[in-house]
């Protein structure tokens, strides 16, 4: 299994606080973001190789946090999109997808956003989402919170995980369920991201893809518990540093 760390955008909705710095070097609790997502993968057994996307503008700044991670248990490869400014950004599904194809190996693939702050393990979730391969599978969150749950890809699952369905920022959520940006692909699945992405021709949001992927394609829920944040705002990221592992 390989890992693959989302650290693509800008961070805009951020400024100032991350004109200069990448939003996954921001710190919680005296750790980075990157740190806090880095620390649930080491315990996993069988990583090979831990890959972080990011951008021209911010590379050479994770690469200096990706060298002193030298005694980690796998290596870490700090890759470029190529792009320079957020206009040129490829999106996650297009960083997901970039690094896929470049790398050319032929793996199960573990894709977490460096802004996805949470405090449960994932060692179930990889066992569950094994046993649901060759079908990929999501972690989910109950945020308890209707109306916040218009910000977020709201998710139902059946008795089995099975997505039943997955709407975008709906105006009416039918839940508080959401879809975080965790998610397993095993190596047979990974094609369906290129017919998405020439099919549909959209490469921005992850959930966008789920939602495509799962009525071709069963994909599983993993439900999890604890706390979990999404860091996309200066509100979100003031919230984090006050509750989170309080």
């Amino acid at each position: 299994m390989k890992v693959l760390i989302l650290a693509g955008g800008y961070g805009t909705r951020l400024y100032p606080l991350v004109k200069d710095t990448p939003k996954a070097l921001l710190e919680v609790c005296g750790k980075t973001l990157i740190d806090h997502v880095l620390e649930k993968i080491v315990p996993l057994a069988g990583v090979e190789e831990v890959c972080v996307v990011t951008n021209d503008k911010f590379v050479a700044l994770l690469q200096v946090w990706a060298d002193k991670k030298k005694s980690l248990p796998f290596p870490i490869k700090v890759i470029t999109d190529g792009t320079k400014v957020p206009e040129e950004r490829l999106g996650a599904v297009g960083d997901i997808l970039f690094v896929i194809e470049k790398e050319k190996v032929k793996t199960d693939w573990l894709v977490a956003g460096s802004d996805n702050l949470f405090d449960q393990g994932i060692i179930d979730f990889i066992a569950f989402a094994r046993s649901k391969a060759p079908h990929a599978s999501v972690g989910a969150y109950d945020i308890r919170d209707i109306q916040a749950a218009t910000k977020y890809g709201v998710v139902a699952v059946d008795a089995t995980g099975r997505m039943t369905s997955l709407e975008e920022k709906p105006a009416a959520p039918k839940s508080s369920m959401i879809s975080m940006c965790l998610y397993y692909f095993p190596k047979e699945s990974l094609p369906l991201i290129r017919h998405y992405v020439d099919e549909t021709h959209a490469t921005d949001t992850t959930g966008g893809c789920i939602q495509w992927l799962y009525q071709k394609s069963p994909v599983f829920g993993f439900k999890f518990q604890g706390q979990w944040y999404d860091i996309g705002s200066l509100e979100s990221y003031d919230e984090a540093q006050r509750s989170f592992l309080k």
